[in-house]
């Protein structure tokens, strides 16, 4: 017998179906649909992790874009 889904169960649900619709949009546009997809993925992931007390995610994001720059802007 199916339940219904609690809240938190369908906003997982929720946000799965839409990464998934994003990933189909986006194959179209190659390299850069797919740059702008993992972009997005980390914003979240830092904010989420700076909401619960912890700022290491937005200093690895920043260390990792200061090195990319670094590395092709010569």
């Amino acid at each position: 017998m199916n339940q219904p889904m609690t809240s938190a169960e369908r906003r997982i649900y929720n946000q799965r179906r839409h990464a998934e619709r994003r990933r189909e949009l986006v194959a179209d546009r190659g390299a850069q649909g797919v740059a702008e997809l993992w972009w997005d993925q980390a914003r979240k992931i830092a904010r989420d992790r700076a909401a619960n007390g912890d700022e290491t995610a937005w200093h690895d994001l920043a260390l990792t874009l200061s090195n990319y720059c670094q590395r092709y802007s010569q």
